[in-house]
C-alpha cells in the first residue's frame, strides 16, 4: 500500500510531510521521556530489520489477481510499544523510498501515516490493548493482533482514497476506487493479522517480558533474549534473502484497484514537484524496485536477494543508533 506520487498533489503531500515529521518529533520526545529499556534499543533494530524483510513478501490473494504484504505496525507497536515502533516504522518506509524506490517521495508522508501513525497511535491503544491487557491468553493475542490488522488496513486504505480525492491530481471516482480498495485490503488484512499473530504468541511464549504493557505472569521467560533477537535476525536473513524470491508478481492491493478502475496498474504525473521528486530519487534509488539498475547488468547474486540483505542491514542499523543515541542523550540528561 505505499502510494507513488502521482496519486497525490504537492499541497497534500507537503501537508503529510508535516503532519509524519511532527509525529516523529513527538516520537523522540516521548522516547525521551518513558523509560525506554535498554534491551529494547537493538531490538528496534532487529525488529526493524525484519519488518523491512518481511514487507519484501507479497503474497498472492487467491482469486483475485492481487497481492498483498504485510504492514508491520500492530507487530512493532506490540512489541516496542508505540512510539519507537512509529519511529522504526517512518525509518523503514524512508529507507524503501530513498534507495529501492518503493513509494513515491513526495507521497512518503502519505506512507508514513497510513501505515505508521494509524496502526502505532490509533489501532494500537483502542484495538489491541483493551483486548490483551487483562487476560494475555494466546487466544486473545490471536484475535486483537487479527482484528487490530485488519481496521488499521482498512483505516489505511480509506486515507488513501481520501488523499488521493483531496489532491484531485487523477480522475480516479471516489465511489469505485473506495469499493475496490477496501476488500482487497479486508483479506490483506487477515492475512497479516494471522502472521501478526503468530509472531506474537511466538515471542509471548518464550521472552513475554518484551510484550508491551500485556501483563504477564511473574516466571522466568524460557528463552533468552539474545536467542529472540538471534532467531528474528536469521528469519531476516532468510526472508529478504530466500524468500523475497518466491514472492508473488501480482499486483498489490492498491495497484490492483487502480488497475481495475483506470485499466493502468501505475498512473503517471507530469507536474514540475512530481518531475524533481522522480529526478531526486532516481538519483538516490541505487537498486530501484528491489533491483540492480539495468545498465549495471548481471552479477552473481541475485538482485532481489541482494537488495532483502542489505536493506535490512541499512534498517538494522539506522534504527539501532537512532535508538541507541536517543536513549544516550536521555541517560546525559539524567546525570546532569
Amino acid at each position: 500500500m505505499h502510494m507513488a506520487d502521482a496519486l497525490i498533489s504537492p499541497a497534500v503531500g507537503g501537508v503529510m510531510w508535516g503532519v509524519s515529521s511532527g509525529a516523529a518529533a513527538y516520537s523522540v520526545k516521548k522516547i525521551k521521556e518513558i523509560d525506554l529499556e535498554e534491551k529494547k534499543v537493538p531490538l528496534m533494530g532487529v525488529m526493524g530489520a525484519f519488518v523491512f524483510a518481511a514487507q519484501m513478501i507479497n503474497f498472492a490473494i487467491p482469486g483475485t489477481g492481487s497481492s498483498g504484504h504485510i504492514g508491520g505496525g500492530i507487530l512493532l507497536a506490540a512489541i516496542l510499544g508505540p512510539f519507537p515502533a512509529f519511529l522504526t516504522l517512518s525509518i523503514v518506509l524512508l529507507i524503501q523510498a530513498l534507495f529501492f524506490a518503493d513509494g513515491g517521495l513526495l507521497a512518503l508522508g502519505c506512507n508514513i501515516i497510513n501505515l505508521g501513525v494509524i496502526p502505532c497511535f490509533l489501532v494500537y491503544p483502542l484495538v489491541f490493548l483493551p483486548i490483551v491487557r487483562k487476560n494475555h491468553s494466546k487466544l486473545r493475542i490471536a484475535i486483537a493482533s487479527v482484528l487490530a490488522v485488519v481496521i488499521g488496513l482498512q483505516l489505511g486504505a480509506f486515507s488513501v482514497v481520501l488523499q488521493t480525492l483531496a489532491s484531485r491530481v487523477t480522475a480516479l471516482p471516489f465511489r469505485e476506487f473506495l469499493l475496490l480498495m477496501q476488500p482487497i485490503h479486508l483479506a490483506i488484512g487477515v492475512i497479516e493479522g494471522i502472521i501478526t499473530a503468530a509472531v506474537l504468541v511466538f515471542i509471548h511464549q518464550t521472552q513475554p517480558e518484551i510484550m508491551q504493557k500485556v501483563a504477564v505472569e511473574q516466571r522466568k521467560s524460557p528463552v533468552s533474549l539474545k536467542v529472540i533477537m538471534m532467531v528474528f535476525l536469521i528469519l531476516t536473513v532468510f526472508t529478504g534473502g530466500y524468500l523475497s524470491l518466491r514472492a508473488s508478481g501480482d499486483p498489490d492491493g492498491l495497484e490492483w484497484a487502480i488497475e481495475r478502475v483506470a485499466g493502468v496498474p501505475e498512473l503517471e504525473s507530469a507536474g514540475n514537484a512530481h518531475q524533481r521528486s522522480a529526478g531526486l530519487q532516481d538519483s538516490l534509488a541505487f537498486l530501484p524496485d528491489y533491483d540492480y539498475p539495468e545498465e549495471t547488468g548481471a552479477s552473481r547474486i541475485n538482485g532481489t536477494t541482494f537488495s532483502g540483505l542489505v536493506g535490512s542491514l541499512i534498517v538494522f542499523l539506522t534504527a539501532g543508533i537512532s535508538g541507541f543515541i536517543i536513549s544516550r542523550v536521555k541517560r546525559a540528561r539524567q546525570e546532569q
